[in-house]
């Protein structure tokens, strides 16, 4: 049995159980992490969410997330806004500006003086080997397409730290999430799975998304994915440098410079609730 004192929070309904290993000493096994989050036997959650000590001078922390299949992953954006109250509420911090590194590279962290978050997501990536997409073309291509269940369709992919393939439907609350999301995410021309958008634009402002995350099944956000679907959807022409994406848990404001900046992601967060388990 292991003890663990954590702390469940959402940005916008994805939900995280974060811990603190400075102070623990935890070892993150894949059965383990299933294990917790079981929303009928554990603490359930979309992502798990752990602070460690920075291994790179330019850091403050260490952002290790594992979906709640076991499998660790590159990003989550929504679980970022967590990670940077969850650092500063506790005392871990002074910054407003938190640099953490991720096993997709830094990222920045701001704290705003509204209680909401901006996190600088990185540059986005859109040639398919960068992806990883495994395709013929070696160019960044504004769309590709993908043959799903013996379909064909236009899909536009790109990397926020984390593999992204956005599909644009006319209907987010008709879109087929459920049957395409699983076939999409297995798909073998994605060699580490993939998350899946399904995108409907208002107009070139805003957008309505929902994404059927790899290892997790369809959340209530995801903020790589709406910085994926904005990053890909401008580059075809059909939106503005800043978007607001209505999500089911709510809204984000995604803003994009230009092709060589920073992507930005900019929402609330929540504490739920503290606590202590043995698992």
């Amino acid at each position: 049995m292991t003890a663990i004192t954590f702390t469940k929070m959402h940005g916008l309904g994805n939900d995280f159980m974060v811990i603190d290993n400075q102070q623990q000493n935890i070892q993150f096994e894949p059965e383990l992490i299933r294990r917790l989050s079981d929303r009928h036997t554990g603490i359930g959650f979309d992502q798990l969410l752990v602070v460690e000590r920075p291994s790179v001078a330019e850091a403050e922390f260490d952002y290790r997330i594992f979906n709640a299949d076991g499998d660790e992953v590159e990003h989550c954006g929504n679980g970022a806004r967590c990670f940077a109250r969850f650092v500063s509420d506790r005392g871990m911090t002074q910054s407003r500006v938190i640099q953490v590194n991720t096993s997709g590279g830094l990222i920045t962290l701001r704290l705003q003086d509204d209680g909401q978050v901006m996190v600088q997501m990185g540059v986005p990536v859109f040639n398919p080997a960068g992806v990883p997409f495994l395709s013929e073309d070696v160019e960044a291509a504004l769309y590709h397409d993908l043959q799903v269940g013996g379909e064909l369709y236009r899909v536009g992919v790109a990397s926020i730290g984390n593999p992204h393939v956005l599909l644009q439907v006319d209907d987010v609350d008709l879109a087929d999430v459920e049957r395409l999301g699983p076939l999409v995410e297995s798909h073998p021309q994605f060699p580490r799975r993939v998350n899946v958008g399904f995108m409907q634009i208002i107009d070139r402002q805003h957008v309505r998304l929902r994404v059927f995350e790899r290892g997790v099944g369809e959340t209530q956000a995801c903020g790589s994915g709406a910085c994926a679907a904005v990053a890909i959807a401008h580059r075809q022409g059909l939106l503005d440098k800043t978007v607001s994406v209505t999500l089911p848990g709510g809204e984000l404001k995604i803003h994009w410079p230009n092709e060589n900046s920073s992507i930005e992601m900019t929402g609330p967060c929540s504490t739920v609730f503290e606590g202590h388990t043995r698992m």
